[in-house]
């Protein structure tokens, strides 16, 4: 008989999970209705009116932004592979991305997640500049009230990387709670991003 004994991985959901998922929901029911009031302003204010609104955007720059933000999901699932081996930190020098832990990667995901706040709010800067406001025009309003939902629950994101790193800090040792309070917020996380895609293509590349 082997005496190594292996080690459980919290991959079993449990009721913060469950709870997370089914607020996730809620949530998506919440941007549908944004998607909706968007597509509704679009059919009524018709093509014309809504290309002078769409030719403001910087679409590459956008772009950029957003494929940061799409990135940050896989370095953040790269922190979840380390949380669920309860890896907190990394192992070895800070150059050899094989070896870092949970922290490093969650810090390289808020450092992508802050860069798509800050490449936001130089948009709504330079939009706001070309006089497109949340009340100069039905298409201002379409434009701001989504995105700027949008940047808030990145926000709330960032907040919570800072308070997960902040409590396995803290914690004596990195074991199944930490490691299934990184996934949740994984969840949350993987779920912005994909809200972000679906506005992307709606608000920047259908016409």
């Amino acid at each position: 008989m082997s005496s190594s004994v292996a080690i459980a991985r919290p991959n079993r959901p449990n009721i913060v999970a469950v709870g997370t998922i089914v607020w996730l929901a809620s949530e998506l029911m919440f941007f549908a209705a944004l998607f909706a009031m968007y597509f509704t302003t679009r059919a009524v204010q018709g093509p014309e009116k809504w290309v002078e609104g769409v030719e403001m955007l910087n679409i590459p720059f956008s772009a950029i932004n957003t494929t940061v933000l799409v990135l940050s999901s896989v370095t953040c699932q790269f922190g979840v592979f380390a949380a669920e081996r309860f890896q907190n930190s990394r192992a070895g020098s800070i150059f050899q991305l094989s070896k870092w832990g949970m922290r490093e990667w969650f810090a390289l995901t808020f450092a992508m997640g802050a860069f798509f706040i800050g490449g936001q709010v130089y948009e709504y800067a330079e939009l706001v500049h070309e006089g497109l406001t949340l009340s100069s025009s039905p298409y201002g309003s379409v434009f701001y009230l989504p995105t700027g939902f949008h940047g808030l629950h990145v926000t709330g994101g960032l907040i919570a990387f800072l308070i997960v790193m902040v409590r396995v800090s803290k914690a004596r040792k990195f074991g199944h709670q930490q490691a299934t309070t990184a996934i949740v917020v994984s969840y949350y996380w993987h779920f912005v991003d994909i809200v972000w895609i679906a506005l992307f293509s709606a608000i920047y590349l259908v016409h």
